[in-house]
């Protein structure tokens, strides 16, 4: 109930890191992400004795998982413990005894230091779900006031959340972010145009508009979140290429660096300009009956964390897979939403931007200035030293 996009981002991150590092402790090819990430330091060493490389891996994220996603409730948690003893079963068939054993305790140790290596990046406690019980309400115009009448919203989500520290990028990056359009009731101002076009846009949407906009919706507790999105993208892509272990830890890392990293970038710039949401503009000034499509997320508006993660994440598969990549996006087929297909991933990117237009929850000076800052950001992650 608390892996609200930020925190999502964050777990996946750190499960990437895990899985990659087990790999790289042990392949020449691998360059290992300590001293290239803010603060992380030398991996343990496998030390002596035969060890499967499976059981280690298995035994790292088994941990992994049960500590980034611990608030999953007891049906998420035996979940967990029912995946973990099939598997644990499993890859132990035919190995002796003290392999395992020394395999288990040596993905244990990978997985516990990369645990308190979280626990020093200022989001490892998120109370009341994120909502501060104390906040200070902006009350000049153009500020963000709440636009959920649920109590525990009248806080904005995460305030603090900026100021992590994070994982490629140099701490305080702001990647030339320019402030969003200035405040103004005025029918001629660029600010007014922008909160004009929403409105029109949204009360004459066509159906393949719906379509994008609830495709790309990704609410939380009712789908993967909009980073948990982008890493169902890149496992398919993992599949369908064929991708061998070093290759999917790499993208599995990285697509998790930059969504990450995104969300501490764009939730600093959201709370340093605590900018106004459509629906609250729009009915003050333009339309009182008006209602978006999307319900509107509590936090500020500017600049779109949906597009920001989505321009990193774009940015690292673009790198890894290349610019002009074809590929279906199948995340939402098992809620029975259609494949939608891409002639590249920035291509996809820029479809998940404009859907919060659509959606009627961002302007689209927040959809494109999150995308240039996405990716910046993700140029962060492209640029780390992994695979020879």
């Amino acid at each position: 109930p608390t892996y609200s996009p930020p925190v999502a981002s964050r777990a996946f991150a750190y499960l990437g890191v895990t899985s990659y590092e087990v790999l790289a402790t042990t392949r020449p090819q691998m360059h290992s992400l300590a001293g290239q990430l803010n603060d992380l330091s030398k991996l343990p060493s496998p030390g002596e004795g035969v060890m499967d490389e499976a059981v280690v891996m298995h035994a790292a994220l088994a941990q992994s998982v049960r500590g980034f996603f611990g608030n999953t409730g007891p049906s998420g948690q035996q979940a967990m413990d029912r995946m973990d003893a099939a598997l644990s079963d499993q890859i132990a068939v035919g190995l002796p005894g003290d392999v395992v054993a020394r395999s288990e305790a040596y993905g244990r140790a990978i997985a516990q230091h990369v645990w308190l290596w979280s626990e020093g990046d200022g989001g490892a406690r998120v109370d009341n779900m994120g909502f501060p019980r104390s906040y200070t309400l902006a009350t000049d115009k153009g500020r963000w006031v709440p636009t959920s009448k649920i109590v525990q919203q009248q806080a904005p989500l995460l305030p603090d959340w900026g100021k992590n520290r994070p994982f490629a990028m140099p701490a305080g990056t702001t990647c030339g972010l320019p402030p969003p359009p200035a405040y103004s009731e005025d029918p001629s101002s660029a600010f007014y145009q922008q909160a004009r076009e929403v409105y029109d846009i949204t009360t004459h949407l066509t159906d393949e508009q719906k379509t994008i906009a609830r495709f790309w919706s990704d609410d939380p507790m009712l789908s993967p979140t909009p980073p948990g999105h982008w890493v169902s993208l890149a496992m398919t892509l993992i599949a369908e290429e064929n991708l061998d272990g070093p290759q999917a830890a790499d993208v599995l890392a990285r697509v998790g660096i930059a969504v990450a990293d995104s969300f501490i970038g764009c939730w600093s710039a959201k709370f340093q300009y605590d900018f106004i949401r459509p629906v609250t503009f729009i009915k003050a000034v333009i339309d009182p009956k008006w209602e978006p499509l999307l319900i509107t997320p509590p936090f500020p508006e500017y600049p779109s964390g949906h597009s920001t993660q989505s321009g990193a994440a774009a940015a690292v598969l673009t790198a890894i897979f290349g610019d002009n990549h074809a590929f279906g996006d199948p995340t939402h087929e098992d809620d029975g939403i259609a494949t939608r297909h891409f002639d590249s991933f920035r291509a996809a990117a820029a479809e998940a931007a404009i859907s919060r237009l659509y959606g009627g929850i961002h302007f689209r000076a927040a959809i494109e200035q999150g995308l240039a800052q996405g990716d910046c950001i993700g140029a962060y992650a492209v640029a780390l030293r992994t695979l020879q």
